[in-house]
This record gives structure tokens, sequence and C-alpha cells, in this order.
């Protein structure tokens, strides 16, 4: 026999579990926050919003079917990206969209000059096939949001993404926007198939904030901006661009952000912050988004309620000031996919589309016709396949604030490899002045340098660094290609062409600008003025401080002129005996073999690219300048020392392979031949250079 209250138990646990289930069926088994959701908001949890077959839809309504990615449709995407830091970042998102995409795609960038500089460099090289590129100029932009006062880092870019409605092409009439902070994890048609769930009035796809940021509790006085129920987060979003501008957008926004700023004083996030009062007030406007196409990492996410495997995750977005330093469960896993696209090759994102058919990229059909004349049997098939490879290019990879403008003043300019990283911070001690540096990595290595840099207090206090990374690709070294990107970016009238392993005398920068007044080079005199190079063979060495203790290391054998031992004539020329009396500067002649390290104009000639490897690659730019007539005048008070260090895998493969050698010969003769056409008779007398028994180099 029961106790007498076990029935009564039992019959109040039946009706709590009775009440449960007519709740749980009633709200969709939706109970996550305990606050009611704004109708139509997407799920957090992951669900589709109405309308989308998932268990909002009812009962009497058939499922939609889940829309299939269009199949080689262009898609287009709009980002806004601002300096140094961000077009870094916004590299890291483009690899992770071309790693699954399966559509062509135009990206429409909205930069200022400096993300343009970049970026224009960079999709240029990068030569991937069905991308096509657009850019808009931010700084026009400012007027229509400059207005606003707005306390979120991304500071007056991050409001740019209200007028876009008026700044891209009239006859575009769908995009994608997103932040420079996301990473996808999932193929980009598959958010553009999304478009098709809109209503006929929606204009505005979004996916629900995954934070209590707009009810305003997360710590006292805090008052957000208005919002329908959790808000909405603007890192990715869909935008019909041909109802938004029928609707009145730029009227719309404007006359909200007005009424909104007489009583809150400025906006906390951007443009996010907008979109939501335009919503709240317009709510037929948006289309909610499920949220695995959004998920928030931020300082107050909630979006792990959002995913439950993975394989759920689409778009990962950092939007966090602390970025890969949030707090999340599973950030760890997030991390790793975007450290792997941070690293990835992104020569490997170079392949074709299958099945869809694209155009190639400017230029990419003439070097296509090029490689196809190659000959696979020709002992010099990787060399000259090398010769027409196209690198990618980024420049000023880091912050960079380039020098007042003076009329003498000089940028040195100098490539290196990972394996000389360790040069750099005695080169900032030894040279104060401007530098232009090329730097030949994989994707990989252009994140250990920037570690490298960001610890260095030496390095990290120069912003008038430019570092440009040329990312590495093929077996030799491009060492003329490295020279002339480094080149291009000099913004002084002068250059010292110089390299890594050499250090400067302390006073050699204020000298040379010095040298070029006196001179009076800026008068159109062509003149090439020659740096004497020697070498050191102590790995721990006391740097002169001056000519007089220079020499007297020279005569006590703990210097020596450059390569004496090695291959003494390529510094010959420049007559060491004379320099030790020299007080004035002195002009000296072109010979067979000379390489010496100069200062000309930034508007010299520049190398010849297709010497890659080592040899000759010097020792030709300086025939070019002689060729056309640059006075070599050799300065009594400078030098440079090289210090020792380990030789490069390029040079020891190239010291032991007979058949490299070969093929520089090769490349000799037609260097040689192309002078002559260019030059005639006046080229004659380097035929006798390319006649020289071969020797060491």
């Amino acid at each position: 026999m029961l106790p007498r209250g076990r029935p009564r138990a039992l019959g109040a646990a039946a009706l709590l579990l009775l009440l449960f289930l007519i709740g749980f069926f009633l709200f969709g088994g939706d109970l996550d926050y305990g606050r009611p959701r704004p109708r139509g908001a997407a799920a957090l949890d992951g669900d589709l919003p109405a309308g989308y077959g998932g268990h909002n839809s009812s009962d009497c309504d058939p499922p939609r079917p889940r829309p299939r990615p269009p199949k080689c449709e262009l898609l287009q995407v709009a980002i806004v990206c601002a300096g140094h830091n961000s077009s870094r970042d916004i590299i890291t998102l483009v690899k992770s969209m071309l790693f699954y995409r399966k559509n062509p795609l135009h990206l429409h960038l909205v930069t200022d000059a400096v993300a343009r500089n970049i970026l224009e460099t960079l999709f240029h090289t990068w030569m991937v096939p069905a991308v096509w590129v657009s850019f808009y100029n931010a700084d026009e932009l400012k007027p229509q949001v400059s207005w606003i006062p707005n306390k979120h880092y991304s500071g007056l870019y991050g409001l740019m993404k209200l007028v876009l409605p008026g700044v891209l092409p009239p006859d575009l009439v769908r995009v994608i926007v997103l932040d420079t902070d996301v990473t996808f994890a999932s193929n980009i048609a598959e958010l553009w198939a999304l478009f098709a769930y809109f209503s006929d009035k929606q204009v505005i796809g979004l996916v629900e904030n995954q934070s209590d940021w707009y009810f305003g509790n997360l710590w006292r006085n805090h008052r957000p901006w208005p919002a329908l129920g959790r808000g909405f987060n603007t890192g990715v979003i869909l935008l019909r661009l041909d109802r938004l501008r029928q609707a009145g957008w730029e009227q719309m926004w404007k006359m909200t952000a007005t009424r909104e700023l007489l009583t809150l004083p400025a906006t906390s996030l951007a443009d996010q912050d907008i979109f939501n009062a335009v919503i709240k007030e317009h709510p037929w406007l948006v289309q909610p988004l499920p949220c695995v196409w959004n998920v928030q990492l931020s300082d107050h996410t909630l979006a792990e309620r959002c995913y439950s495997e993975a394989s759920d995750l689409k778009v990962i977005h950092w939007n966090s000031p602390k970025k890969l330093r949030v707090k999340n469960k599973h950030v760890e896993s997030f991390r790793n996919l975007y450290l792997t696209f941070l690293e990835y090759d992104g020569n490997l994102l170079r392949r074709e589309l299958f099945g869809c058919p694209c155009p190639l990229p400017p230029g990419a059909k003439q070097l296509q016709r090029a490689l196809a004349r190659l000959d696979e049997e020709d002992a010099c098939f990787e060399f000259r396949q090398q010769q027409l490879t196209v690198h990618r290019v980024h420049i000023t990879f880091l912050p960079h604030k380039p020098p007042p403008s003076q009329p003498h003043d000089v940028t040195l300019v100098a490539q290196l490899s990972m394996d000389r990283l360790q040069m750099l911070e005695a080169l900032c001690r030894h040279w104060p002045g401007p530098m232009s540096l090329a730097l030949y990595l994989t994707d990989a290595e252009a994140q250990q340098f920037l570690r490298f840099v960001e610890t260095s207090a030496v390095l990290s206090a120069r912003q008038d660094v430019a570092y440009h990374v040329v990312y590495r690709e093929g077996p030799f070294y491009p060492i003329n290609q490295l020279r002339n990107v480094a080149l291009a970016q000099a913004l002084t009238p002068y250059v010292f062409l110089s390299d890594i392993d050499f250090l400067p005398a302390y006073s050699l920068y204020d000298y040379l600008r010095a040298s070029i007044k006196q001179l009076e080079l800026d008068g159109g005199r062509k003149a090439a003025l020659v740096v004497p190079a020697f070498e050191t063979l102590h790995y721990r060495f006391s740097f002169p401080t001056s000519k007089a203790e220079l020499l007297a290391l020279l005569d006590a054998g703990s210097l020596h002129t450059f390569r004496y031992h090695e291959w003494p004539r390529g510094h010959a020329p420049t007559d060491y005996a004379h320099w030790r009396e020299a007080q004035e500067p002195y002009r000296v002649q072109w010979a067979a073999d000379y390489e010496p390290y100069v200062v000309v104009p930034r508007d010299c000639p520049r190398y010849d690219s297709r010497f890659v490897g080592f040899g000759w690659n010097k020792v030709a730019h300086i025939m070019e300048l002689d060729a056309q007539e640059y006075e070599l005048l050799v300065l009594p008070e400078a030098f440079i020392i090289h210090l020792p260090h380990a030789p490069s895998l390029d040079i020891s493969r190239f010291r032991s392979s007979p058949t490299y050698r070969d093929c520089l010969q090769a490349l000799k003769d037609e260097f040689h031949q192309d002078l002559s056409r260019s030059y005639g008779a006046a080229a004659l007398k380097y035929l006798t250079a390319l006649q020289q028994p071969r020797g060491p180099v």
C-alpha cells in the first residue's frame, strides 16, 4: 500500500511536466535566456528563423527547401579596410574565402591610400583566377560620417558600411558585407544563397547579437543604443542594394542617427548601433540569419549556445579588441583555424575554378604561353621557370611613417631572407635614416618576422623602416626582383643600394647627404657614389668609428678589402690604395666584373630580374649604369663592413652546380645582346666581361 502523500506528489509532478511540455511546444523549445525574443529574430542556438523550415515554421505551411549555392554565379563582397594592420587582416579573411569558394568573386574594397597601395600590389601579383577587385576612396566618404561621434576603436572607418548603397555601382543589386576580423569555415556561396529567403520588403540580412550588450545590464549606467530585443551584429551583412536605394536608406539612417544623438553622446559600436536603431524603428527591413554565419567572440559572448558541433560553424567573428585572447571554451579550436589561414601558403590558392568559365587575371595568359614554350628536358628548365615566376608581394607589411621630404635624403635599400633577421637590429643602430627592405619569406615565416619585430625594442621603435614581404616560391633566390621591390618603394630622392650583411659606418647617413649636396647631384649630374666595402672574419669585432680607426684595423689584419681572397676583381676598380690617401671624391673607370655598392638617384635603372640565385646579379646592374653614362665617384670617408655568417643554402647549391653556371653563362650572353640592342656600339666594351674565364662568384 502506498503512503498517503505519494499520489498527491505524483499528481503535482505530472502537472508540472504537462506545463513544461506545453511551454516547450508553444515556444519552440527556446528557453535559453529566459527573455522574450524579438519577433523573427534568429535563434542563438543555431536554429533557422521563421520561414526557414525550422522549428518556428507553421505546421500548416510546407517547409521551404534549403537554398542551393549558386553555380558559377559571380558573388559580390564589400569590405572596408584602412591602414597597415587591417591590410594584413583582410588577407587572412580572403585566404579563408578562397580556400572554400567554388564561385568567382568580385571584391569591392573601401580603402584609405595606405591600404589601397598595399592591396593593389598584392592582388596584382597574387594573380588568383576568377577574382576581380575594385577600389573606392574612403577619404572621399569621410564627410558623410565624420559628424557622428564614435567611441569604437575602428574610428571613422567603422561607420562607412552605412554609406555603401550610395558608393557601390548603381547596377549592383546584392552584396555581402564583411568585417576584416572574420574567418570563413565554409563556402561563401552558401551565405549568398540565403538571399533567397528575403521577403519582398526585407533589405538587410543579419545575425542576432550574441551578447547582452543591447539589454543594457552589463555594468552600472550602461546605456546602449536602441535595438530590437538582443539586437543584431553587423560583422556579416547581406544587403539588397536595389531595395535599400528605393527605400531611401540614406535619409532613413541619417534621421535615426540624428535623433538618437540628441540623447546619446556617441556610438559605442560604430555602424552597428545605427543599423540597430533603424531596425528597431523599421523591423520589417531585417531578415534574421542563422547564427552560425556570424559566431561572435566578443568580450561578453554567448556564442557557445549557437553551435553544438564544430562542423556547424560557418563564419567566426573575432569582434573583440582582445581578438585571439578572447575567452570561450572552444577558442583554442577557433584560434587554430585562424592561424591555419594566417600561415597558409597563398600560392596554393592560385588554382583555377573547375566547371566555371573564368578569364585569367591580367598577364596570366602571356605568362602561361611563356611557360609552355619552355623545354622540360632543358638542363636550365628550373632556372628559366624561376625567371618567369610572379611572386606575391606585400609592400609595407608593418606600419610605416615615411620621413618628411628632404632634397638630399637617402634610403638604404637591401634584401634578406629569414636567416638574416639577426642583422636588422645592428643595421638600425648604424643607419638612423629611412630604409626599404625586401624580405623573401613563406607565409608562416612572415608571421615569425612580425613577432620578431614586435618583441624587439630596437625594431619596434623605428617607424621609418619599410618592410616588404615577397613570398617564397621556387628553388632559387630571386635576388634582383627583391632589390627591385625595395627600390621601387623608396621615397627619398636618393638610394643607397646595399646588402643586408653589411653594416655602414655610424656617420655614413649624414656623410652621404652632405656629399650629395656638395657634388650638386640634384642639379642633374648623373653619378653613382661608390661606398668602399671591407670585411672582417671575426664574429666579435669592435666597429671603427672613423676612417683612421678602420685603416688601423686594416693594417693589423683585422679587416680586409671585401672578398680580396675570393673575388678581388669585384671591387678592385675602387682603388683602395688611392682611397687610403684620398681627401676628395675621385672618379674611377668601369672594369669587367665590377660590383661596388653605390648611392644613386631613386629613378636609376632597375636590376635585371632574370638573374636569380647568386652570381653576376649586381655586376649586370653596374654595367647598365655605366652604359647610361653614370660617373663612378668613390667617396673618401665612406665605408661599409661585411660581417661573417654561415653561407645560405642558395649560395651552396649554386657553387656546387656546374649546370647552374652554364645557365648563368647563357644568361650573360642574353644580357649582352640586350645591351647591344639598347646601346649599340657603346656596349661592345662589355663583351670582354662575358668572355672572362669562369671563376668563383
